[in-house]
């Protein structure tokens, strides 16, 4: 296995499981599902088993699955909705966004070249969510990370995977990033 040197790095997680959740029974739901959640919108919680819950509104919410079970947790969640409430409605979004995680101690700087929102540290926090424009796209960021291991996540359209893959990697390149290999 070849061991990763870059400090930068960005990793497509577009094939790992997450899964949407909008309407006013929905934090009911996923607290009986055995997730914790976030206490106002535009904030993510990672949970015990590494997964993360995101709040985008008062009643919508986005889940993104763990590494440890690459996300097997929330298919099955996904598997096992049926509608039993007009409260609380599954919103698939694996073929809607796509996702990558970016990596490094400079990750704010490397989204400044193609995001007018200030993701340094003060202003975006670990945990904080932002809604916003990113490379021209509607885009959602999570700073999922901490100060010794900077990371964000970055949601998207899906078609535009490739587009924003390139313009990901051609900011990270000023910085020695590469696509790191999923392990």
């Amino acid at each position: 296995m070849t061991r990763l040197t870059a400090e930068h790095f960005v990793l497509d997680l577009t094939d790992r499981p997450r899964v949407g959740f909008r309407g006013a029974a929905s934090a009911d739901h996923l607290r009986a599902c055995g997730f914790e959640l976030p206490e106002r919108p535009n904030q993510a919680l990672r949970q015990a088993d590494g997964s993360l819950v995101t709040r985008l509104s008062a009643t919508e919410y986005f889940l993104l699955g763990a590494a440890s079970d690459d996300g097997q947790r929330l298919a099955d969640e996904e598997a096992r909705w049926e509608l039993g409430s007009t409260a609380n409605y599954l919103l698939p979004r694996h073929d809607s966004h796509a996702w990558l995680q970016l990596h490094g101690p400079r990750i704010s700087e490397v989204m400044a070249k193609f995001c007018g929102v200030d993701l340094r540290a003060p202003a975006f926090t670990s945990g904080q969510v932002a809604q916003t424009q990113v490379a021209r796209l509607s885009a959602i960021v999570i700073n999922s990370g901490s100060a010794s291991a900077p990371c964000f996540e970055l949601l998207f359209d899906r078609c535009s995977h490739e587009y924003f893959l390139d313009v990901v990697l051609d900011a990270l390149g000023e910085f020695g990033g590469v696509l790191a290999p999923l392990a």
